[in-house]
Parts: C-alpha cells; structure tokens; sequence
C-alpha cells in the first residue's frame, strides 16, 4: 500500500493546488486510470470502478483479459458441501461459512459452482461432459459481467469506462459489454479520450502456447492494427491500447516454459514473449502512450522511440488491482503505477 499511498498524497497535492487557485480541478487535464487483466476477480472489478472517485479519474479503460479462468465446483450433499481446494478434500456445514468461501472464490477470479452429487457426477461421466462444462462456464461468466455492470451503473455517473476483450476472453462475452449503457466495448475502434486525445483498441495477440480465443499471426495481428489505428486523425495524440506488449520491451518477460509448458529453473528464468507487430507499429507511428497488459508478471513502464509503454502488470488472484494513472494534457504525464 505504500506506493498507492505515495500516489494519492501526490494527487492529492496536485488537487489542493488546483482548489488553493480557485479551482476545484484544472481544466486543461484529463486524468486516465487504466487497469488490465482482472481475469475474473470482482475485487479487482470494484476497486477499477471505485478508481474513478478515488483517484480523480475522468476515464476509465479497462484492458483485455476480463474473465476468469476456472469453475469451481462446490457439491450439496445435503447435510453439508464438499469441495478440493489445492488436492485436499474439504467439507462445511455452515452457511455462512459457504457464503465466506463464495465471496472469498469470486474475488480471486474463480466462478464457483454449487450443484447436487448427481449434477456433479453426470458433468464427469456424460458423453456430452465437457460441451455441458463449456456451457455452465461461458452462462457463469455472463452472470458475472452483468452483476458487475449492475455494480458500475450504481456507483458511476458520467464516467466514459471502456473496454476491450483479451486474447482468454471468449466471444459469447462481448454482447453483454455491448448491452450496457456504461461500458462501451472498443475492440478494433478508436474513440476520443479527451484533450484531443484519441485512443486505438485491440485485444488480440501473436499464438500462445495455450490456443486462446482472440489469437493470430504475426503477419494477420499487424494488419488488424494498421486497421484500426488508420482511424486516428493525429498520431501525436494518439494512445494504442494493444493488450499484447511490444517484444523485448522488458514489458513482455515471462517465464521461459518447457515441452510441458511448465515453468523452467522454478521460474526463474524468462524471456520476451510479447509482439513483434506490435512494436512495429508503436516504432512507426510513435504515439506518445501505448497501454499493455497480458504478461501479469512484466509490470514496469518503458520507452520506445518517443512512446512511453505500460504494463501496469496483474495479481488478480490476490484480489488486489494493479493500475496507470496518467494526465493528458498537452503533454502525456505518467502520474504512477499503483497497487490497491
């Protein structure tokens, strides 16, 4: 918390500044808190929403990676529930004990799943087991979207939010972004920020070792964003919103994985993994800021050419939201990454 901390003291004397002028907020700034990869966690999801207030933000961008990646069984034999967490058996007769465990699940980016001993053995042993899996996975996502839109609508006014899926998001989930009057999904579209501002969206990346839903070649991932960037009116006010890290950006270090796609030396050796598309593109056009996500591991802030890259980086499992507060004015100012 002591970097938050440090954060909002510096907004904080920005804001009394501002107010000891006689202004409540200068005009000729617009203030962006941009978190990415919450894969799930509404811990993560409230805080983002709660950034708005807390950090003075005019627009919320909220990048790829929306949803998360497991369901988590939990069986009702009546007199009690069962569930495996981390290979051990564990059973609760209380309640509210379950309740805790749900809460507790949700907020690290898992979608828990109560059912009777007959559902759960017919989802083990039926022919049609993992399409029914798939099914339950995909409905327990759009449920979550939408209590989460519903948490949104309550709290925020007139904050712009915008959001694009990430490579691991599935595709069912983008009709329930769209029928939200809060959010608006940007995928492959460009939409003004403020101070003459515009910012290019996309959420696709080069394969991954894991055969996700939003995923390309190289060769087809640089032409999707030369599309959507030739939408911008003026590169010098341009922000790219690519999911996908620039390669060898120190923005894009995971851990280098073997055959079995297990991490290699405990992890403790990495390599670049991010795209060279994409910083082709950030090398030719130089927008002044670039957003990123998708390698949780990687956060840090780096310059390529005369663009400044983020990648305020994810511990979503922790519940604890990793975010960029950045100020446009005439100029891009990087204000912090924070952690709260």
């Amino acid at each position: 918390m002591g970097i938050l901390s440090d954060i909002k003291e510096k907004l904080n004397q920005e804001n009394a500044s501002r107010e000891s002028a006689g202004m409540d907020k200068d005009p000729g700034v617009t203030r962006l808190f941009f978190a990415t990869d919450i894969h799930g966690s509404t811990a993560c999801w409230r805080k983002f929403v709660n950034s708005a207030d807390f950090y003075d933000a005019d627009v919320l961008i909220l990048g790829g990676d929306t949803t998360g990646k497991a369901i988590f069984p939990i069986v009702d034999e009546g007199d009690r529930y069962t569930y495996t967490r981390q290979g051990d058996e564990h059973s609760i007769t209380d309640e509210a004990e379950l309740d805790d465990l749900l809460e507790s699940l949700e907020n690290t980016g898992y979608y828990p799943y109560v059912m009777e001993q007959a559902e759960y053995e017919t989802l083990q042993d039926a022919e049609d087991a993992d399409e029914r899996q798939n099914e339950i996975f995909i409905s327990e996502m759009k449920d979550r979207i939408e209590e989460w839109i519903q948490f949104g609508e309550e709290r925020l006014d007139d904050t712009p939010v915008y959001a694009s899926p990430g490579n691991d998001d599935p595709f069912e989930i983008d009709e329930v972004w769209e029928s939200s009057e809060l959010v608006r999904l940007v995928e492959g579209e460009v939409v003004d920020v403020g101070q003459g501002y515009q910012m290019a969206s996309s959420g696709w990346t080069h394969p991954t070792p894991w055969d996700t839903d939003r995923e390309e070649s190289e060769e087809e991932l640089r032409e999707r964003l030369e599309d959507v960037v030739a939408g911008i009116d003026d590169y010098d006010r341009a922000i790219f919103n690519f999911h996908e890290p620039p390669y060898d950006s120190g923005l894009d270090e995971a851990p280098e994985l073997d055959e079995d796609l297990r991490p290699k030396f405990g992890a403790q050796s990495t390599e670049p993994v991010g795209s060279e598309s994409v910083r082709e593109i950030i090398e030719e056009y130089q927008p002044p800021l670039s957003l990123h996500g998708h390698i949780h591991e990687s956060r840090g802030e780096a310059e390529i050419g005369e663009t400044t890259a983020i990648n305020p980086g994810s511990v979503y499992s922790e519940g604890s939201l990793q975010g960029a507060v950045v100020d446009l004015t005439p100029e891009v100012d990087v204000v912090g990454l924070v952690r709260g």
